[in-house]
């Protein structure tokens, strides 16, 4: 019975780490579908709390806390997930180079399906949740015009706050943590040290992840608990702006820079000329088709409307 649970905790983590690599759906977001969201919300939690405890000299309320994290669920999880990103990420990095414009299609079809998945999300979506919505999505996709492409060697502070601002997304339902590092140009970095295992990057990334968890999951459960359709609004808003990174034309995903040619009139998108374009829509349509029949087969709404579990 113990291994079984074992197993299917290694399984649940290897699809969140799976889901979390490429920049469509969120392991929030396989999280919730697996109905295992809020507890992966509380043991984060009082992890981030036990850390706290350690930073201000309370070695005994380190150690309490410590010892009230469900290990046996989370230790599991977490190597599927970290194995699931060291298998899927070689694979990933070389497909993005040899076919950016491809992989720039299929990840858009993925958060396409993301958003109308993310939507069905709300517990009383009003009018002012749709207004959100489009601003940030507007803001999101001018702000986005203004990145030059991506990091290519980025310092150890940029990794330190890449890994912050990327735990803080995978821990959130609707947005991935792989889509943060793309929108801020460090996604080919981060992909790339993985892939090479770069121990120094890793861990400069691993560090900045302790420090957002630290920092910010109690927020993040205050803001859900609190001001739940407030914060989806603002997430699909986002992926809606940021499918701008998405295009398949302008800077190959952020991985690789292309030269200016032709912009399609009024959008400042470019787009090369003899860019393929057939396979990339025909991707895009698969993955958003496949994203919302596989969050078909489980109600995510129904884990939504679960009562949180308190962290004190």
């Amino acid at each position: 019975m113990m291994l079984q649970r074992i197993g299917a905790q290694f399984a649940r983590g290897f699809a969140m780490g799976a889901s979390d690599v490429v920049p469509g759906v969120s392991g929030g977001t396989i999280a919730l579908i697996l109905g295992i969201y809020n507890d992966l919300i509380t043991n984060i939690g009082l992890g981030s709390k036990a850390l706290g405890r350690l930073c201000r000299g309370d070695v005994g309320g380190f150690v309490d806390r410590m010892k009230s994290v469900d290990w046996m669920f989370l230790l599991p999880l977490t190597a599927g997930l970290g194995s699931a990103v060291l298998i899927l990420a070689g694979l990933i990095e070389t497909a993005l180079h040899d076919h950016p414009e491809t992989m720039a299609g299929l990840f858009f079809g993925l958060v396409i399906g993301s958003i109308i998945v993310a939507k069905d999300l709300f517990k009383n979506a009003t009018a002012l949740h749709g207004g959100i919505v489009l601003a940030v999505g507007v803001v999101m996709f001018v702000l986005l015009g203004l990145q030059s492409g991506p990091v290519l060697d980025p310092s150890p502070i940029m990794l330190v706050g890449a890994g912050s601002l990327a735990i803080c997304a995978m821990i959130l339902p609707g947005i991935s943590g792989s889509f943060i590092l793309l929108m801020i140009g460090m996604y080919a970095a981060v992909l790339g040290a993985v892939d090479e295992r770069a121990i120094a990057d890793i861990a400069f990334v691993g560090i900045g992840a302790i420090i957002g968890l630290a920092l910010f999951s109690s927020l993040l459960n205050h803001l859900l608990d609190n001001h739940h359709d407030l914060v989806m609004a603002v997430l699909i808003g986002l992926m809606f702006g940021s499918l701008r990174v998405l295009w398949p034309w302008p800077h190959g995903v952020g991985i690789i820079e292309r030269e200016a040619n032709e912009t399609i009139p009024g959008t400042g998108l470019e787009m090369p000329n003899g860019a393929p374009w057939v396979l990339p829509i025909v991707l895009a349509v698969v993955a958003a088709v496949a994203v919302v029949a596989v969050s078909s087969m489980v109600r995510p709404a129904e884990h939504a409307d679960r009562e949180p579990a308190t962290i004190h």
